[in-house]
Formats: C-alpha cells, structure tokens, sequence
C-alpha cells in the first residue's frame, strides 16, 4: 500500500507516494512523475578468498549525485575542503526528513555546484568530489579464509511490539535501518523534535515528530530494520 506525502519546498507544492515495489526496490512518484528507486540489501554470502593486499582506492573525480528531490537547507564542506569518507558535505530536505549528504571517498572538494535554499531534482549534481588515490600494500598470496561453522538453531525471534490503534506513534516514513535513538521513555517532546536517525537510500535521516507529548514506548532497537508505515515511538 502506498503512503503519501504532502510537503512545499520554495513556495511550491509536492505530492509524493512511496510504494513498495518488490524486494529492495520502491516506487516513488513525485507530482505524477514516478522513479524506481534501489534500496541497499545486506548481502550474506559463502566463504570467499582473503586477499592480504590492501585494496587501493582510486584517484580522480568522485562526483555527488542527488538521490531524491529536495531542498539545500545547509551547506557543511566548502570548495577546496579535505574530507573523510563519511564526512558531511551538506544537508538536503526532502519528504519532511533532513537528509545528511556524506562523501564516500577520502578527497578535496572540488565544487559545490548547489546553494543554500536551493531546489533539486532527482540526479542532479551537489557536488565535484576528487579522490584521494591510495597506493595498496604489496600483494601477497591469497589465502583461503576457513569455512564459517554451522550456526547454532537460533531462537524463535519476538514479533516487534505495535502500538495500540488510534495511539500517537512516530512512523518510518521510508524502510532503512535505525542508527540512532534520541529519546528513551518517559521524556517530553515537542512537535518537530528530531526523535531518531535513521539510514535509508544511502542518506542519514533525521526522524521527527509530528506531535508534542510524552514518549511511551520506543517501538524500535538501534541497528534495527524498519519498513515504510512501522510505528518506532508511541506517544502518550
């Protein structure tokens, strides 16, 4: 079932849907206009071959593509800038959710080809990353790494706990993984108050509240995944 979203950005109104298409896929419409969009699974695979080189990372441009509509709400590196990978480069809203824009490779910044206040769409360019090259470690042998043991039987896993009808609760607004809880119960909230940081579409989001209240119970774990329309907090 699809959920729905009303929001304005620069004056302008947009209606978007969020639907799940099939296993790591949604489909997202935005004012009639509807993008397939990947959602990153967590791959377990067999025994693979460890290398004990050090994988190099390449030099050169690494440019920042946006992933959904949305407006520059802050600018955090500027041209020139050395960065980490992970480092925030600037912050995007989009879908009521501030989105952390992060680099992914070690490097300069080259441009930022947005400003502050700015409305993008979906593929535009935020910014013109350069790579850092790093030279691997002399390469060695492969050597076979040991064939994981059997798991045990795991237990059977505790359905998640749901909030009664009718209750105020925080919702997904898209599925990802909880990297952060900010409240715990029994402390008051105010309408807007960032409540939880989740990962979702490559970006950290910032989760908050629609409503002022106290929080009753935290609905989530940190580290958790969640789908989009889950309920993470009820309020009382």
């Amino acid at each position: 079932m699809a959920k729905e979203f009303k929001f304005n950005i620069g004056g302008q109104d947009y209606t978007a849907s969020v639907e799940e298409a099939n296993a790591g896929a949604l489909k997202v419409t935005v004012n009639g206009k509807t993008y397939d969009v990947e959602v990153p699974q967590h791959k377990i695979s067999g025994p693979k071959i460890a290398h004990k080189a050090a994988v190099a990372q390449a030099g050169g441009p690494k440019n920042v593509i946006s992933e959904l509509p949305g407006t520059v709400t802050k600018l955090v590196a500027a041209n020139g800038q050395k960065v980490k990978k992970g480092d925030v480069l600037l912050v995007i809203e989009s879908m009521k959710m501030a989105n952390d824009i992060v680099s992914e490779v070690d490097g300069t910044v080259k441009n930022i080809a947005v400003t502050q206040g700015q409305s993008v769409n979906q593929g535009d360019l935020l910014v013109e990353m350069v790579a850092d090259a790093v030279a691997a470690a002399p390469s060695s042998a492969p050597a076979v790494a040991p064939a994981p043991k059997a798991a045990p039987a795991a237990a059977p896993v505790a359905a998640a706990p749901k909030a009664p009808a009718g209750a105020k609760v925080v919702e997904a607004p898209l599925p990802g993984t909880i990297t952060k809880i900010l409240v715990t119960p029994g402390q008051t909230i105010k309408s807007g108050e960032v409540v939880i940081k989740m990962e979702a579409m490559k970006m950290e989001n910032d989760i908050t509240s629609e409503f002022a209240g106290t929080v009753k119970a935290i609905l989530v774990e940190q580290g958790g995944q969640v789908q989009s329309g889950q309920a993470m907090i009820e309020l009382a």
